[in-house]
C-alpha cells in the first residue's frame, strides 16, 4: 500500500495542538567595559588589529537579559551565554552562538539556542532559533534584534530581542 495508509495519516502539529507559539521580548546587555564585563574577548587574529569590522575576534559572553532596557532598573529574566565571532571582512557581521537561559518567570529553567549572522549596524537583524530546553524543548523559530543603545566609546550595547518560537 502507499505510505500514508501503512504509517497512518500525517497530522499537522499546530492543528493537533501539539505546537505552541510563543513571543518573548528581552533586552540583551553586552558589557565590555568596566571592572566586571559580561563579554570578554578570548582570541583574535593578527589581522583583527587592522580590521574595521572586528574580523577574527572571538568574544565569550554571559550577558544579562532583562525585562526592560534599563540594566540596573529592570527585572533580570536570565542570561545570554555563548560566544560571538567577528566573521565579516566587509561589514560588521558577527556569528552569534548563544543560549538564552531563563531564570525567572514562566520560562524559568528553560532555554533557547540562537545561532546565526548578526550584521550589527542593520536596523533589524534576524537569526534562527535552533533549539530549546524545558518548556521550550524542541523550539524552532527566529529572533529579531534591534539595537536600543550603543556606546561607541565603551563598546557597551543594549539590544532588544524579540523571540518568535514554536515549541
Amino acid at each position: 500500500g502507499d505510505t500514508a495508509s501503512t504509517l497512518g495519516t500525517p497530522v499537522d502539529g499546530a492543528a493537533a495542538g501539539e505546537k505552541e507559539e510563543t513571543h518573548i521580548r528581552v533586552y540583551w546587555h553586552d558589557v565590555v567595559s568596566g571592572p566586571d564585563p559580561t563579554a570578554v574577548q578570548v582570541a583574535r587574529a593578527a589581522a583583527t588589529n587592522a580590521s574595521k569590522t572586528f574580523f577574527g575576534a572571538v568574544v565569550v559572553i554571559d550577558d544579562p537579559l532583562t525585562e526592560g532596557p534599563g540594566l540596573g532598573s529592570s527585572r533580570l529574566l536570565g542570561r545570554a551565554q555563548g560566544a560571538y565571532v567577528g566573521a565579516g571582512k566587509g561589514a560588521m557581521a558577527l556569528l552569534m552562538a548563544m543560549n538564552f537561559v531563563f531564570q525567572a518567570g514562566t520560562y524559568n529553567g528553560s532555554s533557547v539556542t540562537i545561532m546565526g549572522r548578526n550584521e550589527v549596524f542593520t536596523a533589524v537583524r534576524e537569526m534562527p532559533i535552533v533549539g530549546g530546553t524545558g518548556v521550550l524543548r524542541m523550539a524552532r523559530g527566529y529572533a529579531q534584534a534591534r539595537t536600543h543603545t550603543l556606546d561607541l566609546k565603551t563598546g557597551d550595547a543594549t539590544v532588544e530581542y524579540n523571540l518568535y518560537i514554536r515549541h
